[in-house]
Formats: C-alpha cells, structure tokens, sequence
C-alpha cells in the first residue's frame, strides 16, 4: 500500500540517543548545515532523534573535518562568502538571483554568458545586501537580479574582483541553469480524451526466435512495433545500463556499472552494418556461437546473461575488425568527440575489467583502483585496443537504441520507448570508478523500515554527494538525462524520492542505522524538467511509498507523473473507486516487484514468500489477507457491472485494466506478463540468492515460453489491447 507518515499524523512514541551517543547542539547544527537529518519520522509514526555517531559517520562520508565540530561548522557557513559566485545557480525561467561576495574595497562586474555564445553583462546593486568579517577583512554580498527573459538553458557566470586601481583580484566562473516552469502533459490518440496506454517489459524476459538467449534492441524494436499496432503509445522497459563486461554479470538492472552508459548485452550482432562484410569463416563462427543459445529460446531455462555475453563478445570482436566505411567511420568518430571523456573513462574501465579479469583484486597492483594514478595512464595506452572496442559497443549499441525508438514511433506510438533510471551504481561498477570525488566514501543507500521490510533495506549504492554535485555544476545529472532521452519518448524515475531525500547507511551498520540526506530537489527537478522539454519526452517519478503529500504537489506542479498501482491504492472504503486516483500519474494493475496479475490472484506471493522464510505473520493470516484484498477488488468489479459472476483469470486481468481505465489518469500501463497470462514474477524484494531475480524468460499461464514472434497472434493479447482501446473511447 502507499502509505504517508507526516508529523501530524504521528502516533507512536519518542526514540532518542542515550549517554554519549547523543548528539550536542554544534553537531546537530552541523548536520543540519549539510543536508544530513538528525531526527525524522519514521513509517510507524515514532520520532526518531539520530544518534551522534551516524551524524559523524556520515558527515565524515561527505569528507567533513570533526577533528573541531565547532570549527567544522564555522567554516561551513562560510562557504558561500569565501566565493565570488556561487558553484552553480538552478532557477526556473522568468526569476532567480545571484549572491556576489566581493571584499571591501574592491568592486566587481559580472556578466552571463549564454549558451548561444551572447553575453548578458549584470548590473550590480550599489549597496551591499549583507556583510561578514572573514579572517579579519570584511566582505560584502550583493545580491543580483538575473534578467527575466534570460532564455532556457546551460549558461555560464563569469565574475571579476577588481583593486580601485583596476588589478584584478581573482576571477570565477559558475553554472546557470535556466529551467520551465512545468513540463507539457504526454501527448495522446485522438478520442482517447488526453490519456494513452503502453506496455511495460522486461526486455531480457522478452526473446525471439532469433535473439541469443535473451531479449535485445532488435527485439525491443519488434515489441514496439507489434505493441504501436495494437494501440499502445508507449513501451516502458527495465532499465539498460551498462553492466559488467566480465563474469559475473550482475543480474539487476537496478545495480549497474553506470547509469550513463548502455549495456552492450542487448546488441543484436547481425544487426549492425558491418557483419555483413564478414568472411565466410568468421560468419561460420558467429552461428556457431549463437547456436546454443537460439536453441535456449525455445525452453524455459533461466537467462543465463554469462552466457550470452561470452558467445556475443566473441562475434562482436570479429565485427569490430571489419573496416568501417569513410561515412561509418565519421558517424563514430563523431560520436566518440559528443561524449568525450566520460566515455573514454568508461571504456578504459571496461578493458581494465578484462585486463584484470581472473584475479584476486586484494593481488592486483597498488593504483589500479585510481583513475589518476600512474598505472592506470600506463594501463590506458596499453589498452588502448580494447579501448577502442568497448568505444565502438557504445555505438552500436546507441545505434540499435534509435532504430527501436523509430520503429515504435513508425508503428504509431506518441511516446515510444520509455527508459527507466535506476537509483544509483554499483559501489565497484564504473561510473563509482571515473567519479569517485562524486560520491560519498563507503555509506550507502536504502529505505529505513516499514511495514513491508521491517529491517529496512541497503540497496549496497553510493549515494551521490549534494555538495559535489553543485560544484561540479550539476552536469553529472544533465550528461545522465541527455543519455537516457537521446534515443526515446519517456523515462521513468526510480524512486523519485531520491532527488529530495536519500536514506544514508554509515559503513558497516544495519540499513536502521541511517537517516536522511536532502537533495536540492529545485536544482534537481528543475534539471529533470529542462532536458526532458528539450528532448520532447515525458517524465513519470515512482513516488510510492513514505512520501509526503507535498512532494507530489510538487512534482505535479512541475509536471512530472507520479505512479498509483492498483494493489496499493486504498481508502477506508476498500479498493479505491478509479475516479478517485490521480490524473497526472502512470497507473498499473501491477510492478516488477510483485507478481504479475495471474498470480497475484492465486495467492503466488504469499506461497512464495512463504517459501522463502519473508514471512512476518502466520502463513493462514497471510493467506487470509490476500483472499480478503483479493475479494474486495473482485468485488468492486462486479459492483461496477466490469466483470460477471463466474469470470475466469482472463477475464478478470481484462476487468482489473478496465477499471483503471476510467480513472482520469493521463497514462494507463500494461505489463506484458498479464498480457500473455504469466504467473511467475521477475523480481521477489528481499531476496538475493534465494530467487532467480530478473533472469526469468517470458511464459504463458501453462508455463510454456511465450516467443515475441507469436505475440500478434497470440488471443489473450489481442483481447487485452483491444479491451483497452475501446474502454479509453467511452
């Protein structure tokens, strides 16, 4: 369910620090300076005071100095007067300011340059806004009003301190982030009354008869087509990012080795241009490498993504020997200068995965671990061949990415492939690697305990660090963004939450031992909302879960979608009455962290969990409560004329989309796995080892597997689309 604890509402009792764990007033103050929230309100509705040593373990994560407390507070309020310009300034179109500190004596001009090379000089205020002594000198601040018709965009301030003689002190420079006011509302088909349905996929789950072994970009581009034809405006798919090159490879796409980059495991080989040029022996070898793994699309053994990668990497390297033609080699070479050094980094990281692969990293040589250091500048031109390898994946990859965004636009689609962006990276993976100034040192991120996982959650990620990220100008999100929306019509935001307040776990303690850490959710969304109007797309924020109400006003306000699941939307009547959900969100029936809809009804994830030992109550209570949720829903239907007395599984999946197909919600989203009659689920929370999360192959409800090949003729699919498209015309 999607619940909110607010102070207002808090019922239960007081949970404070005792002796020398609790925190003094100098502490408290500095935690609040940095972000870092020394008392909270928990799920269950205590107020939770945050003991000292977690307020030290994570200042000391953000590389604070405590050696003096008192001092370390000092200095950060400070901060901002020691700098002429700010690091960098958000503010959305039409208002906004900026803080000069210039010492006294001396004047300043300041000017911003515009992305389009302009140059917009700034009028300073003749008296100063404020004044602070500073290791004995005092330093004045003006405050500046930027110009109201400063355009959209990625601007530059450039400030100068000058001695009434003319010298010039010192200079600086500082982001300026121009961002709307709101995003459009996702467009829609004509009669449908301003809202469009879509599919939603696990891609890996989804094979063809001619993908090796798992789903990939040629197959995305077919689910979208097939999709577009019966109606759909979107198609929503689990997160792509770049994984590891070597064995193991993490099977979540929710820890991957970068959030920038793409997985080159969905790379259909014969797709790209050049395999056409192979030799009859090296097209021999690419068959057989793929062999094996055409044969696996027709059983339901689990994905086995080692496999696929070790038989595509080798067909991949005999592509990328074939020379590429003179307008091929342009378009790479154009590609390598768009993304420059992060990329390179990438790519370095990549070979030095395979350079290393094997070895005991506690063995490997001093250095390794830093991109700065002499052995990695050694590394790098040693490499450079599987460099340039793991450069030209990206490519293809990034090529194979647009032809499946064109297909879904050609098929009909007003939207077309919508991504999502996981929370964070692994603490080992690349972007952690190439950026490790970025993220704060050995916490990591997760959920605090509520009623679903009572010991709360550690996702193992570092967390991005809201300091860093400023003075790094925030182009760290913004090279993020372009990437993801480059190549498709929508993203959807993990746990959106996260751009406000992330949970922080010190090192080495229990996910209960954190707190939270704020964001600068104006930058962050304001950033969001730019580059999705430049790149026409939608934005939609999973907000469930402890969210306060006024964080979804706001996204709301901003135009960012939230999420409603129909399990979790509840009132104190029962199932919530599809008039009653919100309009400007995605609603679903179900999500790849709970069964698909099949299963759902038949009581899987209690048996499951069950199995399992994720239990907190009785297996009999447990049940007992599924029926009930079950029940009320089924009843809901029927009260509402949706669905007859004696419907089958079928017929009820079709009564459950619609239902929500007459809330007003501007998106409508239908799994795949209810579509073909799935009842295993991709995804168990919880589990590691004990579930084959995120590595189950697509099947219908006799557990035969479903290929994309038979979907257009499959029945049950057909039957739901076209329930859909007739229920959106009412």
């Amino acid at each position: 369910m999607s619940a909110t604890i607010t102070e207002e509402d808090a019922m239960g009792g007081d949970q404070e620090p005792q002796g020398a764990d609790a925190p003094s007033e100098t502490l408290l103050a500095l935690a609040e300076a940095y972000g870092v929230s020394p008392a909270y309100w928990s799920f269950f509705g205590e107020h939770v005071t945050v003991p000292a040593s977690t307020l030290r373990a994570l200042l000391g994560a953000m590389r604070v100095d405590l050696a003096d407390e008192h001092a370390a507070l000092v200095a950060r309020e400070e901060q901002p007067w020691r700098r002429l310009v700010p690091d960098s300034v958000v503010t959305r179109e039409g208002s906004g300011e900026l803080a000069l500190h210039v010492a006294d004596g001396c004047t300043a001009r300041a000017e911003i340059a515009l992305e389009d090379g302009s140059v917009r000089e700034l009028a300073l205020p003749e008296a100063p806004a404020g004044t602070r002594t500073l290791d004995g000198d005092t330093v004045h601040r003006f405050t500046v009003a930027l110009p109201a018709d400063l355009p959209l965009g990625w601007h530059e301030i450039r400030a100068e301190e000058r001695t009434t003689d003319g010298d010039t002190v010192r200079t600086a420079t500082g982001a300026l982030v121009v961002t709307p006011h709101r995003l459009a509302d996702p467009p829609s088909r004509d009669g449908n009354k301003g809202r469009a349905w879509g599919v939603m996929a696990q891609l890996y789950s989804v094979r063809s008869r001619a993908s090796w072994g798992m789903g990939d970009f040629a197959d995305l581009a077919a689910l979208a087509s097939t999709s577009g034809a019966e109606g759909a405006d979107f198609l929503l798919i689990n997160p792509i990012h770049a994984a590891e090159v070597t064995s193991p490879i993490e099977p979540s796409p929710y820890l991957p080795a970068s959030r920038r980059f793409i997985a080159p495991l969905y790379v259909r080989p014969e797709g790209i241009p050049e395999s056409a040029d192979l030799s009859p022996a090296d097209r021999r070898l690419l068959e057989d490498a793929r062999e094996p793994l055409l044969a696996a699309d027709t059983s339901t053994d689990l994905i086995d993504r080692d496999a696929v990668w070790g038989a595509k990497r080798t067909a991949l390297e005999r592509i990328f020997a074939v020379p590429l033609s003179a307008q091929r080699r342009a378009a790479f070479d154009a590609f390598t200068a768009r993304e420059a050094r992060p990329l390179a980094d990438f790519a370095l990281w990549c070979a030095l995965q395979e350079h290393f692969e094997g070895t005991d990293p506690d063995t490997r040589p001093d250095g390794w671990t830093d991109i700065g250091s002499p052995l990695v500048a050694e590394l790098r031109m040693k490499l450079a061949g599987r460099i340039a390898f793991h450069l030209w994946l990206q490519w293809v990859a990034e090529e194979q990415l647009a032809g499946a965004q064109r297909a879904a636009l050609d098929a009909g689609m007003r939207i077309g492939i919508m991504h999502d962006l996981a929370v964070g990276v692994h603490p080992l993976g690349a972007d952690a690697w190439s950026g490790r100034g970025l993220y704060a040192s050995g916490v990591t991120v997760g959920a605090p305990p509520d009623m679903y996982n009572q010991q709360g959650q550690d996702w193992s990620q570092p967390p991005w660090m809201p300091d860093a990220l400023a003075a790094q100008g925030y182009r760290p999100l913004r090279d993020l963004l372009r990437g993801l929306l480059r190549h498709a019509g929508a993203l959807r935001i993990d746990h959106i939450i996260g751009l406000f307040r992330l949970w922080w776990i010190p090192p080495r303690s229990s996910s209960t031992a954190g707190t939270y850490v704020h964001y600068d959710h104006e930058a962050m969304i304001g950033i969001l909302a730019l580059e999705a109007q430049r790149a026409g797309a939608v934005i939609i924020g999973e907000d469930l879960g402890n969210v306060e109400p006024w964080v979804r006003d706001y996204l709301a306000e901003r135009g960012v979608l939230g999420t409603s699941v129909l399990w979790f939307e509840n009132d104190e009547n029962g199932p919530l009455q599809p008039e009653g959900y919100r309009r400007d969100v995605l609603a679903t029936v179900t999500t790849h962290d709970l069964p698909p809809t099949a299963g759902y009804l038949a009581g899987e994830h209690v048996e499951l969990r069950a199995r399992l030992g994720l239990l907190e109550r009785p297996l009999e209570e447990e049940r007992a409560i599924a029926v009930q949720e079950r029940d009320a829903m089924l009843q809901r239907l029927r009260d509402r004329w949706i669905l007859a007395p004696e419907a089958g599984e079928e017929d009820i999946v079709l009564a459950l989309h619609r239902y929500l197909a007459a809330a007003p919600s501007r998106l409508l989203g239908v799994a795949l796995v209810d579509a073909v009659g799935e009842r295993r689920a991709q995804n168990q929370p919880g589990t590691y080892r004990e579930y084959p999360n995120w590595r189950v192959p697509l099947a219908g409800p006799d557990g035969e597997p479903v290929l994309l090949d038979d979907l257009a003729g499959l029945d049950r699919f057909r039957r739901l689309t076209a329930g859909l498209n007739e229920a959106l015309t009412w």
